[in-house]
């Protein structure tokens, strides 16, 4: 939720211009191509979609997150290849970094609470439970943005410096003395929503996979041996979060001791900083991956899609 950079220090090392420069602007590149293509469909068919289950809903949610997402990278793009002029370095570092990570810990939310509806769909499939209504879940979407949205909005407010910048690294330099504590504090907040999510997700999945083998163990026929396999599939949703999220918020406490000169070796600076664009970047594939989940779990999304040839059996109700 906030710019990529803590606060805090200017960095002096040198990094490799090849990698920053000419590297990241092509993934990045690649990414957003097929991104807002994909994204962009996704939204049509959903548009056709009735938000008849919390499970859509979430999933409509997350598409219009991956499509603002994926509309900023052409910013990065460009002030990433040093080919912009410092003005649009500057509406990076205020604007467009800051709705980048926003989104990226609003999709997180929203895939904790995807994750959630099919444990409850799985462990209680028979059962009524308070996050299974469609109004709540509307009324949590909305409140999750508004949040979002709210912690957000002082890390461009104190990012009023009217200041040539050179590279995005020197994004802190645009910050006002509270404009940098605030970051410091948004940098804990964003630790800690993604350290419940990773945790309550291991949770959810874990007892998902018990309850899922005790199932199959109980009646061993072929019904059930395929309705076992068609039920792993809602692991896509924790797959998606550890590969897109988890490498970037592992990387994110050695990055920050280097940005506030706790580490202060400009070789592993440097490695630390490389290490954080290349998790950054994997990060932003996530743009790519959810739609797969779209296909995988939302029959009702399966059948809009002309020629498509949906699985008879449903996987867990949607």
């Amino acid at each position: 939720m906030g710019s990529e950079n803590p606060n805090m220090t200017s960095v002096n090392c040198t990094d490799d211009a090849t990698i920053t420069g000419i590297v990241f602007p092509i993934l990045y590149a690649v990414v957003f191509c097929p991104g807002i293509l994909m994204n962009f469909i996704c939204a049509w068919i959903f548009f056709k979609v009735p938000s008849k289950s919390v499970f859509i809903v979430y999933l409509k949610n997350t598409v219009v997150a991956d499509i603002i997402m994926t509309l900023t990278l052409p910013f990065k793009i460009f002030t990433e290849s040093d080919r912009a002029p410092w003005q649009m370095k500057s509406f990076f570092c205020r604007y467009s970094a800051v709705i980048f990570f926003e989104t990226m810990y609003i999709n997180i939310i929203l895939l904790w609470l995807i994750g959630l509806d099919r444990f409850f769909k799985i462990v209680k499939p028979f059962g009524r439970y308070w996050m299974g209504n469609v109004g709540l879940a509307k009324k949590i979407s909305v409140a999750v943005w508004i949040v979002i949205f709210l912690l957000s909005l002082p890390n461009t407010i104190l990012s009023s410096e009217a200041i040539m910048i050179q590279s995005t690294q020197q994004c802190g330099r645009m910050k006002s003395a509270l404009g940098k504590k605030w970051h410091a504090a948004i940098i804990y907040i964003n630790m800690i929503i993604f350290w419940v999510v990773f945790i309550s997700m291991t949770l959810f999945y874990t007892i998902i996979s018990k309850k899922i083998y005790d199932s199959y163990m109980t009646s061993k026929t072929k019904f059930r041996a395929s309705r076992k396999n068609t039920r792993y599939k809602v692991f896509l949703v924790v797959a998606v979060f550890f590969l897109c999220f988890a490498p970037y918020h592992f990387l994110r406490l050695p990055y920050t001791l280097s940005q506030v000169g706790i580490i202060t070796d400009c070789q592993l600076k440097n490695r630390l900083y490389l290490a954080k664009e290349i998790t950054l970047w994997i990060t932003a594939t996530n743009v790519l991956m959810d739609p797969l989940i779209y296909v995988m779990l939302c029959k009702p999304f399966r059948k809009m899609i002309p020629g498509f040839k949906s699985s008879s059996s449903s996987l867990v109700p949607t």
